[in-house]
């Protein structure tokens, strides 16, 4: 006797390989734009949050404060959204999961993490997130060498 869930698999027709590439690709799509948008999008809109929160006054703390709580909820809002992203794409790929726990609560006799991840490899939503990550680093690099002007001089070190 076939357990319910495995009757159930069973009588649910097999998604078709065209459908499940295209999710595949709508989720590497979905993946490629959120890891962009930590870097672009999420300090721009905490930016303009705070714009908004000072008016026509000057800068106050208060508005520097609000900027940095709406760029960690986005942040964190956008790393929570990636990990959803990349659950969902293990599910449609069928990769295994690596739970990772702490080795006091690890059997004794349980596999290794590493050899679990080291069989499933990098998938290719991972492989966007680095990829994101070493253009912003690369980019940030050329900005700074190539064109932030010098810091502009203080009163003190030119009368002083």
């Amino acid at each position: 006797m076939q357990p319910v869930a495995a009757q159930l698999d069973a009588q649910q027709p097999p998604e078709q390989p065209r459908l499940l590439t295209l999710k595949r690709v709508a989720m590497a799509a979905a993946t490629a734009f959120v890891a962009a948008n930590i870097w672009t999008g999420c300090p721009l809109l905490a930016l303009w949050v705070g714009s908004m929160a000072v008016g026509k006054q000057t800068l106050s703390m208060g508005a520097v404060g609000i900027v940095v709580v709406v760029l960690a909820v986005l942040v964190f809002a956008m790393a929570l959204l990636l990990t959803w992203l990349n659950n969902v794409y293990d599910e449609l790929t069928g990769r295994p999961r690596v739970e990772r726990r702490s080795a006091w609560l690890r059997s004794m006799r349980a596999e290794s993490e590493r050899h679990v991840s080291q069989r499933a490899g990098v998938t290719a939503l991972e492989r966007i997130v680095m990829v994101n990550v070493y253009v912003a680093v690369v980019t940030l690099v050329v900005w700074y060498v190539f064109f932030a002007a010098p810091p502009a001089p203080t009163l003190c070190t030119m009368h002083c």
